[in-house]
């Protein structure tokens, strides 16, 4: 059962704003120990957030794969039906969450001012609740 999920509200609603949160996102949970799944809306976003990673910062350097390359690199990029073997920290970049993600220790949204993103994330936001899994709210509106 997931031990807690995680929102990260941003003030943007360009689409690009959610990936580059998620590149510095994923450097700061991976820097901490954890292992990564990015569960991406269909396999062109899977490969765009691939290339996003790649291309983050000059200087930085996020190991990752995507989860059919199998090369478990501790960051894992899938979509559809893939899952990894791990069950540390899920980030959900699909509008629905699957029923298998509760069983992640974690949970994480990126939410932008999008009426399809905000309507799904709600939809999720009430989904944990009703599971009984404790929900933190990042309001990044309130730094910007």
């Amino acid at each position: 059962m997931t031990s807690k999920a995680d929102f990260y509200v941003l003030p943007s609603s360009d689409p690009d704003a959610r990936g580059r949160f998620l590149c510095r996102l994923v450097e700061k949970i991976r820097a901490l120990g954890h292992t990564i799944y990015i569960q991406a809306p269909d396999e062109a976003e899977a490969n765009h957030i691939d290339q996003l990673l790649w291309e983050f910062r000059p200087d930085a350097f996020i190991p990752h794969s995507l989860l059919s390359e199998q090369l478990n690199s501790g960051i894992e990029i899938g979509w559809a039906e893939q899952r990894p073997s791990h069950r540390d920290v899920f980030i959900n970049l699909h509008l629905e969450i699957p029923e298998d993600a509760l069983q992640f220790d974690r949970i994480l949204e990126v939410v932008v001012q999008s009426e399809d993103i905000l309507t799904a994330t709600r939809a999720n936001y009430k989904r944990y609740q009703a599971n009984n899994i404790p929900i933190d709210m990042h309001d990044m509106r309130k730094r910007a």
